[in-house]
């Protein structure tokens, strides 16, 4: 039987009529994800200027972990898998996200940095992205197929609105989920959502970081391979951030089965360290002390202090994330790094900053388009080559532990072509 050619006209509309309806709902998507992060963004300046403000906030921070450990407990329930379980509902999709789940982490988040906890802030937009992008998905009844396009649609509107990096918030979305694997099909609304809820996230008055990068000239080959020792450097540490998250999380999972009180105990051990080593500077985002990466030399024990704080408090039950600290521990290893390795103090800070996050997150290619964005095209090369080198030094282990083996890390070779 010879093919219908209405049908065969049909077809081409179609795909058209869906794909418009894909971009109007990663637009609705990227609304929602900007709005939730412009809000979030504007409580967490909040709760750091008042922690600032009020040192002896600290001494209430057990009370704060009790605090978020509870309201998880009771209510919570799927809530509190957080960007785990949003990546495994795109692997698998099983079950809606609750709704819950943005107010809660955004509520937990805030509570967190107000009383000194050393957490990040892409775990809450992320999750707070895929939640609300989720109950579109219900709404409009979606297929079981579609869902998950829509849930990485939240995730790059939330990543790329609270950093500022839409282009790296689409891609993030896309290599976040399989170490080695891109899902290059749902690039488009993915770029669209980030793209937009970037733009709705500035409307509500949001601002970003900057930080400058000197003009630094072509690098020499001796240059080149320095950056590649400093990128093995950044993905061993990676390696060692993510190893002890995973292993302190299980550790106090193991001895104390009551769950609000893992965080008060780590908010006790938390504050006592701050307090008794003034280390205060390592609590929090720590974003001044990654502007100052960039334009001094720092105590060459900065990474690690951060390190061990964000450790404590994530594998402690805090929310928040992890991004930004990772931020503060390759800017910091950068910058001590630098003059051992003959580069300038600048580049390097620039280079560790999203290059431990790559190794951490087995994200490369977002980390070098992030470089792009946050420092411009100048950075690129160096970027690539620091952050390729993380992620292949940083193990099979992530931050994520849901994210699934892909095509994993060894290089193989290329099939010849049939």
């Amino acid at each position: 039987m010879k093919p219908d050619p209405a049908n065969s006209r049909l077809q081409p509309i179609a795909s058209l009529s869906a794909l418009g309806r894909g971009l109007l709902l990663a637009a609705a998507v990227a609304l929602l994800a900007g709005s939730a992060s412009a809000l979030f963004l504007h409580a967490l300046d909040w709760a750091t200027e008042t922690r600032l403000a009020k040192p002896w906030l600290l001494a209430c921070l057990p009370l704060a972990g009790f605090a978020v450990g509870w309201a998880y407990l009771k209510l919570g329930g799927r809530s509190d898998g957080g960007n785990n379980l949003l990546i495994d509902e795109i692997h698998q999709p099983r079950q809606a996200l609750p709704l819950r789940m943005a107010p809660l982490v955004l509520l937990a988040t805030v509570l967190s940095h107000l009383f000194g906890a050393s957490v990040g802030r892409e775990g809450t937009a992320v999750q707070m992205g895929g939640a609300l992008a989720d109950q579109l998905a219900r709404a409009f009844k979606l297929a079981r197929e579609e869902r998950p396009v829509l849930l990485m649609c939240g995730i790059a509107a939330g990543f790329g609105s609270v950093f500022g990096t839409p282009l790296a918030g689409a891609v993030f979305a896309l290599e976040v989920l399989a170490v080695g694997r891109l899902h290059h099909a749902v690039l488009l609304p993915c770029l669209v959502a980030a793209l937009l809820a970037d733009r709705v996230a500035l409307l509500w008055g949001v601002t970003h970081s900057h930080y400058a990068v000197a003009p630094f000239g072509q690098l020499s080959l001796l240059q080149l391979g320095a950056l590649l020792l400093a990128g093995m450097l950044f993905g061993l540490t990676a390696r060692l951030f993510a190893r002890a998250s995973h292993a302190l999380a299980a550790q106090f999972k193991r001895r104390i089965a009551w769950a609000p009180l893992r965080p008060l105990l780590g908010g006790c051990v938390i504050a006592a360290l701050a307090w008794s080593l003034g280390a205060e500077r390592y609590l929090g985002l720590g974003l001044p002390v990654i502007q100052q990466s960039f334009e001094q030399p720092l105590p060459a024990w900065d990474f690690a202090g951060k390190l061990a704080f964000t450790v404590a408090s994530i594998g402690s039950g805090f929310k928040g994330g992890e991004v930004t600290p990772l931020f503060f521990i390759g800017a910091t290893l950068g910058n001590a790094l630098a003059p051992l390795l003959q580069l300038p103090l600048d580049l390097l800070a620039a280079v560790g900053l999203v290059a431990v996050f790559a190794g951490a997150a087995n994200t490369p290619l977002t980390c070098t388009l992030m470089a792009v964005e946050l420092f411009g095209a100048a950075l690129g090369v160096p970027a690539a080559l620091g952050c390729a080198t993380s992620y292949l030094c940083s193990g099979s282990q992530g931050i994520y532990h849901a994210q699934r083996p892909g095509a994993g890390k060894a290089v193989k070779p290329v099939p010849p072509a049939a």
